[in-house]
């Protein structure tokens, strides 16, 4: 991820209701989330949530597919996570302890098996 997009991904996440959106995309997982369901769940009209999933998408951070009648959503797990490396590419510079707060929360979503940890 270059500055540029990261830029377009802060923008996209730096209002209330998209970073909802996005909290609640990676919790549902793969399978993602109706709009429908998602305005409910961040408290926000159809017509409201569909203008914030657009924002998103546009910024890389959303995908959608039809099912049926419903548009679905799920978060862009690899954009998501390009984001977090960008922020963290030069953390430690040296000082390992500065990168172990972001280690440990990592740690504590056991990825691996797929079993996450809530706090």
């Amino acid at each position: 991820m270059d500055e540029t997009q990261a830029l377009a991904a802060f923008l996209a996440l730096g209002q209330e209701h998209r970073l909802r959106l996005v909290r609640a995309l990676v919790t549902a997982g793969p399978g993602g989330l109706a709009s429908g369901v998602l305005a409910d769940a961040v408290g926000v009209s159809a017509a409201t949530v569909s203008h914030h999933l657009k924002e998103l998408s546009h910024a890389g951070l959303v995908t959608s597919r039809r099912e049926g009648r419903s548009i679905i959503y799920s978060a862009a797990y690899p954009a998501l996570s390009d984001l977090v490396q960008f922020l963290m590419r030069d953390c430690c510079q040296g000082h390992p302890e500065v990168c172990a707060p972001a280690l440990a929360a990592l740690t504590a979503c056991d990825c691996t098996t797929g079993d996450t940890l809530h706090a």
